[in-house]
């Protein structure tokens, strides 16, 4: 098994893409191009991270970071997938994570942030391809993409590095009218069945005790929150990535009811069957 430190190894290089950001309605606010590059240094003992972006009519903003460890916000799995973000949700303070998925000489990362009150703020979309290669981005995620069923295999980390747990899942997504879909979450011994309200690229999960939505996103990414985070209430933070038409990827950041952080499960699911 990798460390932390061996994992983090497998995102060197230049990525060359773009930060894009959303509304929470997924409305497409700017667009900037940009370049990050991990270097390794001393043997590969610490790294060097450069972040170069190209504003519009501005000239290059640099900024550069030097680390030898990891902070305790950040996991990562074998293939390079991770998620850095806050440790706590707390009332009147802002709070967020990045998720970061991998698939070849392609990265797709997504960062939700939320404001002091709480309320879902913003979406950044980080589409990356590494430098010198060719890749193909997906078109827009839609609904007809995710109707069906997906089985998979998941694998959750913890932030205390426990022995990581290892599983299968089974997504089922079917359509019961024009307005409404119904999903249906197998994940070891659990089931969860959850109706969504389809309002174009949108789906509002509005029947659980924290409403959460999913907006679909170019390069066949989604973005899973909710609306605004409730004392009291469970809740994740997901990122999406349909790499190819019947498999994708998700990465999922785990909250408890008083707000901490507890876990990171990666789900890489295959599609079986299609529905409408």
């Amino acid at each position: 098994m990798l460390s932390q430190w061996e994992r983090l190894l497998q995102n060197l290089g230049e990525w060359q893409g773009s930060f894009t950001r959303f509304s929470p309605q997924g409305e497409q606010q700017e667009d900037t191009p940009t370049v990050v590059s991990f270097e390794g240094l001393n043997n590969n003992q610490s790294i060097r991270q450069t972040v170069r972006r190209f504003p519009p009519s501005q000239s290059p903003q640099d900024k550069v970071f030097e680390y030898s460890s990891l902070p305790k916000s950040i996991l990562l799995f074998d293939n390079g997938a991770f998620s850095n973000g806050s440790l706590q949700w707390g009332p009147f303070s802002e709070f967020g994570a990045e998720l970061g998925l991998i698939e070849g000489n392609r990265r797709l990362r997504l960062v939700q942030l939320f404001n002091r009150e709480s309320h879902l703020d913003r979406l950044t979309l980080i589409r990356e391809t590494l430098a010198g290669t060719e890749a193909t981005e997906q078109p827009p995620l839609t609904l007809d993409q995710l109707l069906g069923e997906w089985q998979g295999e998941a694998v959750t980390l913890y932030p205390d590095l426990r022995k990581p747990e290892t599983y299968t899942t089974c997504l089922q997504i079917h359509r019961r009218s024009d307005r409404e879909l119904v999903q249906q979450l197998t994940f070891g011994d659990q089931t969860i069945t959850s109706t969504a309200r389809i309002d174009g690229s949108i789906l509002h999960f509005d029947q659980s005790e924290l409403p959460v939505q999913i907006v679909l996103l170019p390069d066949g990414a989604s973005s899973n929150s909710p609306l605004k985070i409730e004392p009291g209430h469970a809740f994740i933070l997901e990122a999406g990535w349909l790499v190819q038409p019947n498999r994708r990827q998700r990465l999922i950041r785990r909250y408890s009811p008083c707000g901490e952080w507890v876990s990171l499960t990666l789900v890489t699911e295959q599609k079986i069957s299609y529905s409408r």
